[in-house]
């Protein structure tokens, strides 16, 4: 059996570049690194796909010992096949040197249906090429499927005391959809055949196809020529970065007056240009007025899982694990700083979350926060899944302050923002010398990832460790945002205003 040349992962990369199909094959490590924040998508993928065999349970697992030989795996699914075994994991099929390997391979009445499992909570087209292959090869291989289905998460399905996996997953024909793509494979794949067999990389610009469907893990090395302050850091508007690109603009210093910008894409190139900076004292010191003590400054931290973990929580549902609060009870007061964090081994951590937070923010005064509808939003979500908190909580939402809104809606503007309103762009902007850099745990991601790993008992990590980290890391996002609002104030002239 000949070795395959082509996998249904680089097809797919070949369908979106070949030249990144190129670089793949023979330019390995000029690959970007896979960082923490893919792997845990990668793992989230495979914790679906093995969850998804309970579909079909009492199955064989075809799995290769080794990737880069599938002749094992290739000849157990035949073997099983023809011992009729009525479900086999990761059954693998070759012909003319392309592999195909199925997530789930269903054999009833001597009829065959294929199964793909994604992790995702939609069809995504990218998926229809994927089963098409499938189809292809599985067909040319002798075991033509009656239907191929894709296999994803029901993002509206809400756990029960017990995971049910039939609720868990939508399962979607694409049968239709894959026949009309038949005739196009053979073209697909004689075309990555003779990218492969090329004797220099392809000569192909950098393009949209760079970030759609996903971000190509080659942009490291093909966009090294895109320097800062480019068109391609403007926010928003993808197609007028495109154009300007195509019209030969590289920088935003270069782009020429009269081309149609929106309001932030505007002030961001004044602020490159002419280093523009504008505040309206009018309409922040109105912002700030509108404050009432005591003062909470309160920030969340969440973590969520593809299978929702505890009962009354939903897939890739924001779970909120733990709270920063810095308080001020009167003008010129002590500030005071409290906290909560869950025991990763909780039976839900939202329940004693919801408890010590309504405790800790008592029943009056301004609750700031920095991206209202995060903060607001994890609390719906908790009077949904637990109406016995609403009383309690509906209070809480109506007294929050959102402090991203000035910049957001750009009162306050000066070109180090470059265009951004984060709290990670307006600190170091408004507060020169605060920063996050020196903490073992920087960014929410990181946060919520290291608490997921304590969930799973998948981290190495001694938690009292991780706890401090985690507890250093929440606490400067309020403090952050104490020293913002006393910034904004000194900028604006703290008269009448508490």
């Amino acid at each position: 059996m000949e070795r395959f040349w082509l996998s249904k992962s680089t097809f797919i990369r070949s369908r979106k570049c070949q030249k990144a199909l190129y670089l793949n094959k023979f330019r390995k490590n000029l690959r970007d690194e896979i960082t923490e924040a893919q792997q845990a998508i990668f793992d989230q993928g495979t914790e679906a796909g093995i969850l998804a065999q309970d579909l079909f349970p009492g199955g064989k697992d075809a799995s290769p010992e080794n990737y880069w030989d599938f002749r094992e795996s290739i000849q157990k699914t035949q073997k099983w096949i023809d011992q009729g075994i009525g479900s086999i994991y990761e059954a693998s099929f070759q012909y003319g040197g392309v592999l195909a390997a199925l997530d789930i391979f269903v054999q009833k009445k001597g009829k065959y249906y294929a199964y793909e499992v994604k992790s995702s909570t939609s069809m995504k087209d990218v998926y229809l090429e994927d089963a098409a292959l499938q189809y292809y090869v599985m067909k040319q291989a002798g075991y033509e499927p009656e239907e191929i289905f894709v296999v994803y998460i029901n993002n509206q399905y809400k756990r029960g005391k017990k995971l049910d996996v039939h609720q868990l997953f939508t399962i979607e024909s694409v049968q239709e959809r894959v026949m009309a793509l038949q005739g196009r494979i053979p073209g697909w794949i004689k075309k990555a055949r003779r990218t492969l067999n090329r004797q220099k990389v392809p000569n192909i610009e950098i393009g949209k196809h760079c970030t759609k469907p996903y971000d190509c893990d080659f942009m490291g090395h093909c966009w090294k020529h895109i320097p800062e302050d480019s068109v391609f850091d403007l926010r928003y508007g993808r197609s007028k970065k495109w154009k300007l690109y195509r019209q030969g603009i590289l920088l935003m210093k270069d782009i020429p007056e009269d081309f149609k910008l929106s309001k932030t894409q505007t002030l961001q190139v004044k602020g490159i240009k002419e280093g523009y900076t504008f505040q309206d004292d009018k309409k922040i010191k109105k912002f700030l007025k509108s404050w009432k003590y005591p003062l909470y400054f309160l920030d969340f931290e969440t973590f969520s899982f593809a299978v929702p973990p505890y009962p009354q929580s939903r897939p890739y549902q924001q779970l909120p694990f733990q709270y920063s609060l810095h308080v001020l009870e009167k003008p010129g007061g002590k500030l005071h700083h409290t906290a909560f964090l869950a025991d990763p081994k909780s039976k839900d951590p939202r329940i004693s979350f919801v408890e010590q937070l309504i405790k800790d923010l008592k029943d009056k005064g301004s609750i700031i926060v920095f991206n209202q509808h995060f903060e607001e939003g994890r609390l719906e979500d908790i009077m949904e899944d637990f109406p016995e908190y609403r009383e309690a909580l509906e209070p809480i939402n109506a007294r929050m302050i959102d402090l991203m809104y000035p910049f957001q809606k750009q009162w306050y503007y000066e070109p180090k923002l470059k265009g951004s309103y984060s709290i990670k762009k307006v600190l170091p902007t408004l507060v020169p010398g605060i920063s996050y850099e020196d903490l073992d745990i920087s960014k929410g991601d990181q946060a919520s990832r290291a608490y997921s790993a304590m969930v799973q008992g998948k981290s190495s990590e001694n938690w009292k460790e991780t706890q401090k980290d985690l507890l250093a890391y929440c606490e400067m996002d309020t403090l952050a945002m104490v020293k913002i609002w006393e910034s904004l104030k000194k900028k604006v002239g703290s008269r009448g205003i508490l």
